[in-house]
């Protein structure tokens, strides 16, 4: 085996690149349980894309048959209920991992110097998991399915000058139909699977750039033994931490599984009742909202009155909320970067954000009333507020002295 491996290494850097993103890549002691979802936001990948195969060897992307061909998957092909199902729970498990990674991320200044293009790569990854998602979600053909991206490809409509192309363009004709589906399909299988890999790739190399950072907040690299000139407060993440992610594997794919055998459709959050209804262009259903994962955005929208007749105001709102993220590098003046040694005003306006996103998910379910209408244009307020505000409040924040090496707590 010492033969082959050390073959191996003389034509490609195995062994090198063992050692230099496993074995001695040196990550900080204190990791706690918010950062049990990086990996676990890798291994999601992993099952999408291996569902994801089996799938398309059955499934046609064709206006009269792709129904028809998620039912025989279903119910024909030997464990295809449970492919599909997997693929299903899957993509609402990424946005769950991947947001809770966001949130550990402003817990504790993971986006701060010197991890902007860190910050900068997992926003970018965001970006194409929402377009994966949206453009898998029109493939079962159901009611929701066709309706859902009906009405997100009638939004680029409203974008002046360029609208009306831009929405035929997405489409592939005039009207959601054949086209629509088969380049919906070709991008949802091979182009942004392909760049999502690139993008996260480039996420771990830039992370293992710079080191990773930890509840502290402290950089671990200005404290080494002056012998080995390994962090002090560092310790190899293999085989440390890959133990520890494994625990973190378990307990993700106990709950995995119990909602793919037990609950599948978590009561109409994750699959739609409509979704079992093939697409019929002239029956529209009485309420159309898409899946929980893009609800707040959807909410940001309905929030904001049209003007002069376009819905422009209401788009530029929903695509600004998403794009605002990368900025949030060069918003936050605080002095330390960890929850943990900052003041109540950053405390505060973290606990409000978050209430606010939560708040606006749920209204994004709803059905549009006058109170819903003002509770979303509160928390939509909310929500704008705590990163325009941000160099004010961080600035003049108080906060406690940031410790010279890492703690235990």
């Amino acid at each position: 085996m010492e033969k082959v491996i050390n073959w191996v290494d003389a034509r490609f850097p195995l062994t090198a690149s063992f050692k230099a993103h496993l074995s001695e890549y040196y990550a900080p002691k204190n990791f706690n349980f918010w950062y049990y979802f990086g990996s676990l936001a890798l291994l999601v990948l992993v099952i999408q894309i291996v569902t994801g195969i089996f799938l398309a060897m059955h499934y046609k992307p064709d206006g009269a048959l792709a129904f028809a061909s998620v039912e025989y998957i279903m119910r024909d092909v030997p464990f295809g209920w449970l492919i599909r199902y997997a693929h299903s729970t899957g993509a609402s498990a990424f946005f769950i991992v991947v947001y809770l990674h966001m949130f550990r991320g402003l817990l504790y200044g993971s986006f701060r110097q010197p991890r902007e293009l860190i910050w900068i790569f997992g926003m970018l990854i965001y970006l194409m998991l929402m377009a994966e998602a949206f453009m898998g979600y029109l493939l079962p053909w159901g009611q929701m399915s066709f309706w859902g991206a009906q009405v997100i490809i009638n939004l680029f409509a409203a974008v002046p000058y360029i609208g009306n192309d831009l929405s035929t363009l997405i489409r592939g004709d005039f009207v959601v139909g054949d086209a629509t589906l088969n380049r919906f399909f070709a991008l949802h299988i091979v182009a942004l699977p392909l760049v999502l890999i690139g993008l996260i790739a480039a996420h771990v190399v830039a992370l293992h750039e710079v080191g990773s950072n930890n509840p502290d907040g402290v950089e671990i690299k200005k404290n080494k033994d002056p012998v080995t000139h390994h962090p002090v407060d560092g310790i190899p993440f293999h085989p440390y931490y890959t133990v520890k992610d494994i625990l973190g594997v378990v307990v993700f794919l106990i709950a995995f599984s119990a909602i793919l055998f037990f609950a599948p459709d978590m009561g109409g959050y994750f699959l739609e009742a409509n979704n079992f209804i093939p697409a019929d262009p002239l029956k529209t259903p009485p309420h159309i909202a898409p899946v929980w994962y893009f609800t707040p955005y959807y909410a940001i929208l309905r929030a904001i009155p049209p003007m002069f007749g376009s819905q422009f105001p209401g788009v530029a709102a929903m695509g600004i909320a998403v794009m605002i993220f990368f900025a949030l590098p060069w918003l936050d003046k605080s002095p330390v970067k960890s929850i943990r040694y900052r003041g109540p005003k950053f405390k505060i306006a973290l606990g409000l954000f978050v209430i606010a996103f939560i708040g606006l998910g749920w209204l994004g379910i709803q059905p549009v009333t006058p109170l819903f209408t003002l509770l979303s244009q509160i928390f939509t307020a909310v929500y704008f507020a705590f990163f325009v505000l941000m160099p004010w409040y961080t600035k003049n924040d108080t906060h406690k002295t940031e410790p010279e090496r890492v703690t235990d707590k």
